[in-house]
């Protein structure tokens, strides 16, 4: 932003002379402060120019050198930053989260626990059908033989429980639509 036609405004000048005679070296010093994160250290310095800008009518720029000031305010900040990290909880590093379930694997683990928390509301025969035939994959006939049962009352139970298990889990919020 330029002022008017004689030139820019006094105080853009004043942040311009600041930043190009001591950003540099503001940066490096905060490198060594913050432990080499080029990141943090822009930030702190971008921040200390900030509050020297904010603070420029105070600031005398006749003054033989502001970099003492502005390295005190830069190290304030940096201490500021450490000591408001460690008044809360450490956030959990990137190598952590890629631990975590993926959503839909977060999916598939409820609705199991729904699952087999609504199994537990069948009567024992309905449940033992239901896991023969669905859950251990064997068909009509081979569910019929682990059970000792004729396949035909395989079949009706598998009807029957498929009915009480859909109850319960409407019962908990599930629906089939």
């Amino acid at each position: 932003m330029d002022g008017d036609a004689t030139g820019p405004l006094p105080e853009e000048e004043f942040m311009r002379a600041l930043y190009r005679e001591h950003a540099g070296a503001l940066l490096g010093f905060v490198l060594n402060l913050v432990g080499g994160d080029r990141y943090l250290a822009e930030d702190v310095v971008q921040e200390t120019l900030l509050r020297a800008w904010k603070s420029a009518g105070r600031l005398d720029p006749a003054a033989r050198s502001l970099r003492p000031w502005l390295v005190t305010v830069a190290r304030r900040i940096v201490i500021d930053g450490h000591r408001s990290r460690q008044s809360r909880p450490p956030e959990a590093p990137p190598a952590a989260l890629d631990q975590l379930p993926a959503e839909d694997e977060l999916d598939r683990s409820l609705r199991l626990m729904t699952i087999s928390d609504a199994l537990g509301d069948l009567t024992e025969a309905h449940r033992q059908v239901l896991i023969e035939t669905y859950f251990a994959g064997r068909t009509v006939n081979e569910a019929a033989d682990e059970l000792g049962v004729p396949p035909g009352t395989v079949r009706s139970r598998v009807f029957y429980a498929l009915r009480a298990l859909r109850n319960a889990l409407e019962e908990r919020g599930v629906t089939t639509s």
